[in-house]
């Protein structure tokens, strides 16, 4: 065993032999732990005294041992600030609801929170029930499948799936998941589509089946999910990359404005209190859900075909209205 020996460590080890009731002396814990039996005598002392451990001595088993049999000392050492971090935790799992993830992030919260000291320093009482997450609506994903998925994305088991597209038959496709992501509620995955010959990413909550082929594969050093992702605005990404310049109103600005919309973004202030924002991206298609989401406080300004789908969209959208009142 090395020099550096912390004493936390030291008190650590200490516990653990005082809870197994073998009744150790400083001798025997000074020898293991390769320092003096005055040492191992301060150490618990300490534990003693400051931090409240029910340790006596027995003269008869000549070692020490706990008063009370549950007892151990605490592993980690919480500040106020870690404490709040952990109740938040609990709020955070809400946005895993759906998924087996969140019955198995609770299992593991739930240990971090019972292995906590009873006792813990602090300087006010933690008013966590003060604090809400709203998690975004969630996809429902079949415990089978999720863990079928994501297993083959560890092990690069290749997979046979059923896959429902929306408004579409289900579909027989063998894939090779290359990599999982979580978007917006919902968990895809990415990989080689034999059927198409190319990249696609699949919602794992419309996998109907998923079975191993018997194949494995082997992912492609091309491959580079941040690189083919850099540009992306939201889950979906293409090819070519297009600069796209939009136009807020002088209301809107401030919205727009304090957020990071994406990691290419420039805004530019015009004379009139409106904003134009600069995107450089692969893909429109949550892109344009997205200016549609601003009405008509978001004007496209170029690229014209983008313009044209946006005007498109908008006027198909009035016609329906007038239908329905008809």
């Amino acid at each position: 065993m090395g020099k550096y020996k912390p004493q936390h460590n030291r008190l650590l080890f200490i516990d653990r032999e005082i809870s197994k009731a073998h009744f150790p002396n400083c001798a025997q814990l000074g020898e293991k732990w390769e320092v003096s039996a005055k040492t191992i005598q301060r150490d618990i002392d300490y534990m003693r005294y400051q931090l409240d451990a029910p340790i006596e001595y027995s003269a008869k088993q000549r070692g020490y041992f706990y008063t009370e049999p549950n007892f151990n000392l605490p592993a980690i050492s919480i500040k106020e600030s870690d404490l709040f971090a952990i109740y938040l935790a609990e709020e955070l799992l809400e946005q895993y609801n759906g998924t087996p993830l969140y019955d198995r992030l609770s299992s593991v919260y739930k240990k971090i929170e019972d292995s906590l000291p009873e006792k813990t320093t602090r300087e006010a009482e933690l008013p966590h029930s003060r604090f809400t997450v709203f998690s975004p609506p969630c996809t429902k994903i079949h415990p089978e499948i999720w863990d079928r998925v994501f297993e083959s994305v560890r092990t690069q088991n290749q997979l046979e799936i059923v896959y429902q597209s929306p408004g579409k038959q289900p579909s027989k496709r063998l894939f090779d998941p290359y990599h999982a992501l979580r978007y917006d509620g919902d968990w895809y995955v990415t990989g080689q589509c034999h059927q198409r010959r190319a990249i696609r990413t699949f919602s794992l909550s419309r996998i109907q089946q998923a079975t191993r082929s018997g194949q494995f594969f082997t992912i492609p050093k091309s491959f580079d999910f941040k690189q083919i992702t850099g540009s992306r605005f939201g889950v979906h990404w293409g090819g070519d990359e297009q600069l796209v310049k939009i136009q807020f109103s002088e209301k809107t600005a401030p919205y727009i404005e304090e957020r990071d919309w994406h990691p290419s973004q420039r805004i530019r202030t015009n004379a009139d209190g409106t904003i134009h924002l600069l995107l450089t991206v692969n893909h429109t298609l949550e892109l344009k859900r997205w200016i549609l989401s601003w009405g008509k406080d978001a004007l496209v300004i170029e690229p014209q075909k983008l313009r044209d789908e946006i005007e498109d969209e908008m006027t198909k959208t009035l016609q329906g209205y007038h239908l329905s009142v008809e």
